[in-house]
C-alpha cells in the first residue's frame, strides 16, 4: 500500500484503481495511530443512508485503531434535517462496536445544540456578493463540542449546494442549527445548482461553512472517501481514502471525485430517464436524479424521475406542499410572500426546477425545462406541487434506452453529468 500526501492530506488509492479492504483498514490504522488521542474522548461524524459508502468498513477499521486506546467513542449520524434512522437501520448501516454508542442528529429537538458565536453580517454580505446580509448564528450538535475530537468519515460527491460535498459540510449543514442550513442553502440557491455543482475549488457557500467550522473547539479530522462504481448487490467500494484535516482531506478527495464522478456528453439529451435508487426514499433526496443531469438536458427537454417506491414529497418538509417547486426568480421577486419559508425548503424548490424566469407583472413563469415523476406518489398531488406526472406502471426502461433522444441514467443521484467544453444547447 502506498499513501501520498496531496497538501496537508495523506491519501491511498487514487481514479484509475479500486482499494482493497485489508489496504482500506490498514490506511486507516495507520493515520489514527499517527495522532495523540490516548485517553480522550472522539466523536465521528457520517453520513445516513442517502449516501453510498462502506461505513461498516470505515467505521469497524476507526473502531479497531481506536478501542482500547480512547476514552469514549460516538458516532453521530449527519442527517442534516433528513428523517432519523430506527435502531435497526442503525446496526445495518454502521455496525455494531463494543463500547461506542451511535446516535441520530437530532436536528428538532433544540437541547441537542451548542451555541458557537456567529458568522458577522460583513461576512454574509461578502460571500453573497451582497445578495444576503445578516448574522449568522452558528449552532452545533453539543455531541461534537463535548468529545475532544471530532472525525468526518464519509464521501465527497457532485453537490447541488457546496459543489462538492464532504469535509466540512458534515458540520454544517450536517449536525447544525437551522440557521445556518437555511442561510447556506439560500445562498446555493442564489447562485444557483447550475453555478456551483460539481466545482471542486472554494465556493461562496464552502466559504461559509468552513467558517463555521473554524468556531469548532475539538480538534477536527476527516477521512474523506471516494466511492467506486459496483455491480447491483455487491457491497460499494473506494477508489481512495484521503486523511487530514476536514480542509486538506476534502480537496485531496474532490480531485478524485471529479474524476470519476463527472460524466461528459458530446451533446445535449432531449429526455434524460433517471432510475432513483431505494436509498431515496422521498423526493426531498431522490432529487438528486435531476440535479445530476440537468446540465445536459436541451432546453425544453424532459427529466423523468422513475422511482415506484417513492410515495411522499417531503415527509420532513411539509412546507413545499405550500410553495411547490418553482424557479428562484419566482421566490426573489415575490419575496415578501415567501420570506417566512424556510429558505431551505424555498432552495431545494428551486434546485429540483433548474433554470427559468418569471416576470412579476404578468405571473408568467417560463422554465427550461420538463420535470415528471413517475412514483408512487398521486397525479393529482404531482400537479398541486407544479411538477408533472407519469404512470410509473407505463416505465420501459429497456424501451427508453433505445430512444436515440433519451437518455437512462440506471442508479440516478451521485453521478454528475455536463456537457464537454465548447458543447452548448441546442
Amino acid at each position: 500500500m502506498t499513501a501520498v500526501v496531496s497538501g496537508q492530506a495523506a491519501r491511498v488509492g487514487g481514479a484509475d484503481r479500486v482499494l482493497g479492504d485489508a489496504e482500506v483498514r490498514e490506511f486507516v490504522g495507520a493515520r489514527l495511530g499517527e495522532l495523540d488521542l490516548d485517553g480522550r474522548s472522539v466523536c465521528l461524524l457520517v453520513p445516513d443512508a442517502t449516501r453510498t459508502c462502506p461505513l461498516p468498513l470505515l467505521v469497524g477499521a476507526v473502531h479497531k485503531a481506536l478501542h482500547g486506546r480512547v476514552s469514549r467513542l460516538t458516532v453521530l449520524i449527519a442527517l442534516g434535517t433528513h428523517g432519523a434512522m430506527s435502531a435497526e437501520a442503525l446496526r445495518e448501516h454502521v455496525g455494531v462496536y463494543p463500547d461506542t454508542t451511535v446516535i441520530n442528529h437530532e436536528w428538532w429537538d433544540p437541547a441537542t445544540f451548542a451555541d458557537l458565536g456567529t458568522i458577522p453580517s460583513a461576512r454574509l454580505e461578502e460571500l453573497s456578493d451582497g445578495r444576503m446580509s445578516g448574522d449568522v448564528p452558528v449552532l452545533l450538535n453539543r455531541a461534537v463540542v463535548e468529545h475532544d475530537v471530532a472525525i468526518v468519515v464519509g464521501p465527497v460527491l457532485p453537490h447541488e449546494v457546496v459543489g462538492m460535498s464532504g469535509g466540512n459540510k458534515y458540520f454544517f449543514p450536517g449536525v447544525a442549527g437551522q440557521q445556518i442550513i437555511d442561510v447556506s442553502h439560500w445562498l446555493g440557491a442564489l447562485i444557483t445548482s447550475a453555478e456551483i455543482i460539481g466545482t471542486t475549488g472554494l465556493t461562496p457557500v464552502r466559504a461559509l461553512i468552513n467558517d463555521g467550522a473554524a468556531l469548532i473547539p475539538a480538534q477536527t479530522y476527516a477521512f474523506s472517501v471516494v466511492t467506486a462504481e459496483t455491480d447491483v448487490g455487491e457491497d460499494s467500494r473506494l477508489h481512495s481514502v484521503s486523511f487530514g484535516d476536514c480542509i486538506a482531506s476534502w480537496a485531496s478527495a474532490a480531485e478524485i471525485s471529479a474524476a470519476t464522478h463527472v460524466t461528459y456528453l458530446e451533446k445535449p439529451v432531449h429526455r434524460v430517464l433517471s432510475i432513483i435508487p431505494a436509498m431515496y426514499d422521498e423526493i426531498w433526496t431522490g432529487a438528486k436524479g435531476f440535479y445530476k443531469v440537468e446540465p445536459v438536458v436541451a432546453d425544453g427537454g424532459e427529466v423523468i424521475l422513475y422511482a415506484p417506491h417513492i410515495t411522499e414529497i417531503a415527509t420532513s418538509h411539509p412546507q413545499i406542499h405550500e410553495i411547490g417547486y418553482h424557479c428562484r426568480d419566482y421566490f426573489v421577486k415575490q419575496w415578501e410572500r415567501f420570506e417566512h419559508i424556510h429558505w431551505g425548503v424555498l432552495a431545494h424548490s428551486t434546485h429540483l426546477r433548474g433554470a427559468g424566469t418569471y416576470d412579476a407583472v404578468t405571473g408568467v413563469e417560463q422554465l427550461r425545462v420538463r420535470v415528471t415523476l413517475a412514483t408512487g406518489i398521486p397525479e393529482d398531488v404531482c400537479h398541486a406541487v407544479n411538477l408533472g406526472y407519469r404512470d410509473p406502471a407505463t416505465i420501459d426502461p429497456a424501451a427508453f434506452g433505445a430512444d436515440p433522444d433519451t437518455m437512462v441514467v440506471p442508479r440516478a443521484g451521485e453521478v454528475l453529468f455536463r456537457l464537454g467544453r465548447g458543447v452548448s444547447r441546442p
